[in-house]
């Protein structure tokens, strides 16, 4: 009876593990960035305070590029937003340092990011990140006091 009771436990545990990630795999399935590709906003600044350390190209790929020392492309869910990353990218070599943010709204709902992030796939790029606003640009960033342009 215990063993029968253990069996029945196993298996429910295994149908409860199985089903968590099926579900999450399918939650990020249209994300084109894996979570090894989102960036911590507190490193980026860590990064961006630090005269010595190698910058990074960073761009805005939302409606305003509040990050200090990154580049204002537009909102990439606007074609001639994504063609004008297209062109900038294209001067770059594949191993660049690249980080991308739009933050208007957290990535579920943002129209920016997937286009933006998918582009940077298409060509090959190797070495770019996501900046992981999880909520938006003034909580994540500002509210933070990290660093802004002037």
């Amino acid at each position: 009876m215990k063993s029968a009771f253990f069996l029945i436990l196993f298996f429910v545990a295994s149908f409860i593990a199985i089903s968590a990630v099926k579900s999450s795999s399918q939650k990020a399935e249209g994300d084109p960035w894996i979570s090894g590709q989102l960036l911590a906003p507190a490193d980026l600044a860590k990064v961006i305070s630090d005269p010595a350390a190698k910058q990074p190209v960073i761009f805005s790929i939302g409606p305003g590029a509040i990050i200090k020392g990154s580049i204002d492309i537009g909102p990439a869910n606007k074609k001639e937003n994504l063609d004008k990353l297209n062109k900038a990218l294209e001067a770059l070599p594949k191993d660049a340092n690249i980080v991308i943010y739009c933050g208007c709204c957290p990535f579920e709902h943002c129209p920016n990011v997937r286009p933006a992030f998918k582009l940077l796939n298409t060509m090959k790029f190797t070495n770019h990140r996501l900046l992981n606003l999880e909520h938006n640009i003034k909580i994540d960033w500002i509210g933070k006091n990290y660093p802004v342009t002037q």
